[in-house]
């Protein structure tokens, strides 16, 4: 089913049909909010064969949320709504698309009952009067059941283009994405050039050492493959990305990419699709059917819940201390105070004290223990800011890595955490 009416004309300049997003909200225009879904929603609308030629931020006001909508009707086959379609006075982005198009509003018995059966789950024998507003939907709209919240997504036809509006709520945003997704393709069809879209996930290394080394590589792989770094404080990852292509010529190239820069990032890769250490972390260990145990001083506990964030992690995660003071590291860590004196807290010889320790008083195979300077202040000459001593114990030995990480206290504890995953990861692999 190819587009309708209107659909070839707000294409690329390549000819692809393109999309426009439209977050809804004042919270985000007086900086009280991160619009965190448009840049979600971007890269999804993008590899679904609909890149986002526009995205604009508009107030709860009536008048601006349909001025947003005839502006990204004018330049895109596709709107996406975020925000909006709550159950308060302020939230109207359902009521001024409604009017924007000229549909009225309809009670949906099938959104009604589901609401009420929510609720009635949650020990209400009657849905709140304010929630009867979200099973109101345009006439002629499709409503998306929500499985993550109350408010229903809602996708609307209009002049042979379509219009989604979506929860502002990132659960339920993501949750109710991939029904907005099917109907993308069911109406723009052989319209639609997906994006074909490959990542490696690399931490340990700057992106100003890997870069040239993937792009040395990269001269010799196949040219529709391009690149891109995408750094953050937990690592850098490389997006591979071709255009245009079949799944199956895009993968094969794909996959000839992925094995020309295997030499380069074969050691600083994390082995998940998500890209997170702990979940690797997890996963390498579950293997072995080996335990962890945690010791922390300046990171606070950020291991713990990198690794408690991860359904299942119990079965690995035996538990951690947050030693920050140095009662607490010989007190229950057993870390001899003598050599605390001698090294200082923040100090090879006791990152491996700690680890030893939190192996023994968690009862486990591995341990991680991990000292350092946060800041702003403590530091020295000898040890500035920044300054994280490292160590894991694995059954048959330990190893030990001294950093000096760059940033703010938020940099530094994240440096940290993901640094001390990556090294049990390696540490772990060898083993």
């Amino acid at each position: 089913m190819t587009g309708g009416p209107g659909a070839r004309e707000v294409r690329n300049s390549e000819g692809g049909i393109r999309s426009v997003i439209v977050a809804v909200g004042d919270e985000l225009l007086l900086g009280r909010t991160v619009d965190t879904n448009g840049a979600w929603l971007a890269a999804q609308l993008s590899e679904l064969g609909v890149p986002v030629v526009r995205k604009a931020t508009v107030g709860d006001d009536r008048d601006a949320i349909r001025d947003a909508l005839h502006h990204g009707l004018e330049d895109a086959a596709v709107v996406v709504f975020s925000g909006g379609l709550g159950p308060t006075e302020d939230d109207r982005t359902r009521d001024a698309v409604a009017s924007a198009l000229g549909l009225e509003l309809q009670l949906d018995p099938e959104v009604l009952e589901a609401l009420t059966e929510r609720y009635r789950k949650r020990g209400y024998d009657i849905l709140p009067p304010a929630n009867r507003k979200q099973a109101m939907v345009p006439r002629g709209a499709v409503a998306l059941a929500n499985p993550a919240g109350t408010a229903p997504g809602l996708v609307l036809r209009t002049g042979g283009k379509l219009v989604a509006l979506l929860p502002g709520v990132p659960r339920e945003l993501k949750a109710l994405f991939p029904a907005v997704a099917d109907h993308v393709r069911q109406h723009l069809g052989d319209d639609l050039h997906p994006v074909h879209v490959a990542t490696l996930h690399t931490t340990g290394i700057p992106e100003s050492v890997l870069a040239p080394r993937v792009e040395e590589v990269m001269a010799g792989a196949p040219p529709e493959v391009e690149v891109a770094f995408l750094p953050d404080l937990t690592g850098v990852d490389v997006r591979l990305t071709v255009r245009d292509r079949s799944a199956r010529e895009a993968s094969a190239a794909l996959e000839a990419a992925r094995r020309a820069l295997w030499p380069v990032v074969e050691q600083y890769l994390v082995p998940d699709e998500s890209g997170d250490a702990a979940r690797a972390v997890l996963s390498r260990l579950g293997e072995r059917r080996w335990t962890l145990g945690l010791a922390e001083s300046c990171t606070g506990g950020l291991v713990a819940k990198r690794l408690t964030d991860v359904p299942g992690s119990s079965a690995v995660l035996r538990g951690g201390v947050v030693a920050y003071a140095n009662e607490a590291k010989t007190g229950l860590l057993g870390v001899d105070d003598v050599l605390i004196r001698s090294q200082g807290a923040v100090s090879e010889a006791v990152a491996r004290a700690m680890a030893r320790g939190a192996a023994r008083v968690f009862e486990s195979q591995c341990g991680i223990g991990i000292t350092g300077v946060a800041g702003p202040g403590g530091g020295t000459d000898e040890k500035p800011v920044g300054t994280v001593f490292l160590a894991v114990a694995v059954p048959g030995g330990e190893v030990a890595e001294h950093h000096v990480f760059p940033g703010d206290r938020e940099a530094v504890r994240v440096r940290a955490a993901q640094a001390a995953l990556a090294l049990l990861l390696r540490t772990a692999r060898a083993s």
